[in-house]
């Protein structure tokens, strides 16, 4: 994780009157069309003092404007907000790491701008991972959109990163676990950055809380991560990962 400066620039801010309970990041990258509906399930969570930090990745269909007239609209809603600006297009992993060292909070839900949550989403992570003691937590997913259905999240479970990921990004994160283990690593193809952070969360014997509830809604659609990048570029990824956390079982 480089912790050197960034190509960045601070749009819009609010400074939270004290210490927020949770800091929700939100990366956006070419999602005008989807993210004032992500941005609204956040803004009707029923956990109280939220922080709010989107980092822009240096979106060209306007999706920066969106989101700077949507807080103008709804800034009261939250304890603090940040939208910051990629001056240069980094790449997913290096958002969210942008996003991390912005966030105040001690705990941090992970969000991509394509998709929403659930009313009590973040207050029954917040409570799993207090009452487990645990370096993070995650919900069951269900997909909407070009496809519907539910998510495979399960209990946390080594054996059960072997063969797939099976824990989605959209997670309450304690920062220290995220500095712990490095942050986000930049692949040699986007799309299993959320499989690469996982793997170092069991290496460094991290575990988090599975909350089995369908709290968070992951939007399938022509222009998703896996269907533009994943895929395609699953040999080379199979490869790297394999390197990367020789315990895995990709064959």
């Amino acid at each position: 994780m480089s912790l050197f400066p960034r190509p960045m620039k601070v749009v819009r801010e609010k400074a939270p009157p004290k210490k927020p309970a949770v800091t929700v990041i939100v990366t956006l990258y070419d999602y005008a069309r989807f993210v004032e509906a992500c941005l609204d399930s956040i803004a009707a969570q029923t956990q109280a003092n939220i922080e709010l930090v989107v980092v822009d990745d240096g979106s060209k269909d306007g999706g920066l404007s969106v989101v700077e007239s949507w807080l103008g609209r709804n800034e009261a809603r939250f304890a603090g907000h940040r939208l910051i600006a990629h001056t240069a297009n980094m790449g997913l992993s290096y958002a969210r790491n942008t996003a991390f060292l912005q966030a105040t909070a001690d705990r941090v839900f992970v969000m991509d701008a394509d998709n929403m949550l659930y009313p009590r989403a973040i207050e029954r992570c917040m409570a799993a991972m207090g009452d487990a003691g645990a370096a993070g937590a995650y919900t069951q997913l269900e997909f909407f959109g070009e496809r519907t259905g539910l998510g495979d999240a399960d209990f946390w479970s080594r054996e059960r990163f072997k063969p797939k990921n099976y824990v989605d990004a959209m997670a309450l994160v304690s920062k220290d676990a995220w500095r712990k283990v490095g942050g986000y690593a930049q692949l040699i193809a986007n799309g299993w950055e959320d499989y690469d952070f996982w793997c170092k969360f069991v290496e460094h014997e991290l575990e988090c809380a599975f909350v089995p509830e369908v709290l968070c809604r992951y939007r399938v659609h022509g222009t998703s991560m896996s269907n533009t990048e994943t895929n395609p570029n699953a040999g080379a990824l199979i490869l790297q990962m394999s390197i990367r956390h020789p315990w895995l079982d990709l064959s």
